[in-house]
């Protein structure tokens, strides 16, 4: 009787343990060391394993995936400790933009875009949309661009869209942007 006793409070326990532990969200996830800033590359010496609670809603980078984010740049600052996620990662050509290139910001409203979803680095034209009288007025500018970030204001329900162009074309879209005077124009995907 008290051998069986043991033996229930051992399997007992044992179930326990099994129930706890399948039902824990706890789980391997990547955090940096140190706080890494946009731009930077990241090295294996920043990220760590750290076994938490994570809600699926946040889209942690499980700890087995650490080799597909050596290399990439951070897209934002990622603070010392913090969980990384995948949108806060990309490669290099999307995020600084190399010699000869800037990023300029973009707030279109529906009718000055395309109705095709866009999507970070779609080859797409910034084109000028008037507010110049003269030759500007009957031939609008057009400037090759990249999607470089998407969001949304959701204030005004613009689309938020930083592209990237060349270096010398820059201010003048800037400045064309600043006066609500430019739409995008989706182009070719194909190479």
């Amino acid at each position: 009787m008290v051998a069986l006793s043991v033996a229930l409070i051992c399997v007992g326990g044992l179930a326990s343990a099994w129930a706890w532990q399948s039902t824990s969200t706890a789980q391997e996830v990547l955090t940096v060391r140190e706080t890494v800033y946009r731009g930077e590359v990241i090295a294996e010496d920043d990220l760590m394993i750290v076994r938490i609670g994570v809600d699926p809603a946040i889209q942690a980078v499980r700890a087995a995936d650490m080799s597909t984010l050596v290399g990439k740049r951070a897209v934002l600052d990622i603070a010392a400790g913090g969980v990384v996620t995948a949108d806060q990662v990309a490669d290099d050509d999307l995020v600084v933009p190399p010699a000869g290139f800037s990023v300029v910001g973009l707030s279109l409203t529906p009718a000055t875009l395309p109705t095709e979803q866009l999507v970070r680095g779609d080859k797409v034209r910034v084109v000028t949309t008037g507010g110049e009288s003269g030759a500007a007025a009957t031939a609008p500018a057009a400037y090759s661009a990249t999607v470089v970030r998407l969001s949304k204001d959701e204030i005004t329900g613009n689309a938020l869209v930083n592209v990237q162009v060349a270096t010398d074309v820059a201010p003048g879209v800037a400045r064309r942007a600043a006066a609500g005077q430019v739409a995008l124009v989706l182009d070719s995907q194909e190479q």
